[in-house]
């Protein structure tokens, strides 16, 4: 265990623009994958399911995340495939720790929270932490501050835009404000 913050990663949104229309220019990369999950979800061997699901990620965002000082883990629903898909696409280690949300995948929430944020805070157990996502809202940063004792901030990310300059810069700041050690 570290003293360094959490910073807590959602895929599709932060980093996988899924609703960008054009990310060529800014240096994001298309690829197909076929995560477990999708495929099984797919029609047996319609074009759909051989082409795999398009994703766009960008092979620079694993070094600047990793020049923050923090300790990555995954908070998505991809959870240990983005190990295996996500991570050494764009740079990461295949071994980031990975929260589980097996029982969990995208049921509602009896109070309209996101269906990650309950574990998300039993998960960081008081740690600091930041937790990047498209679908955080101010119910789920209510919570948080309600039911998590350390600090914690919560980057709701434009899944029209991906983590960009501005959301590297507030990582930074905050693991600035936050920690002793910088």
């Amino acid at each position: 265990m570290t003293d360094r913050p959490l910073l807590l990663l959602d895929v599709d949104g932060p980093l996988n623009p899924f609703r960008a229309r054009l990310l060529r220019h800014r240096g994001y990369v298309s690829r197909r994958v076929h995560p477990a999950d999708w495929s099984s979800r797919q029609k047996p061997g319609s074009r759909r399911l051989r082409r795999g699901l398009r994703i766009r990620l960008h092979p620079g965002h694993g070094a600047q995340l990793l020049t923050l000082p923090y300790e990555l883990a995954w908070a998505t629903a991809w959870m240990h495939e983005a190990n295996e898909m996500i991570g050494p696409a764009i740079g990461l280690p295949a071994d980031l720790p990975v929260i589980e949300f097996t029982d969990l995948l995208f049921t509602e929430d009896p109070d309209g929270l996101c269906w990650k944020t309950r574990r998300v805070v039993e998960w960081a157990a008081g740690r600091p932490f930041v937790w990047v996502d498209d679908l955080i809202t101010d119910l789920d940063v209510r919570h948080v501050a309600e039911h998590h004792a350390g600090r914690a901030l919560l980057l709701r990310i434009d899944p029209r835009r991906g983590l960009g300059e501005r959301e590297f810069a507030e990582l930074e700041r905050w693991a600035r404000d936050v920690s002793p050690w910088s």
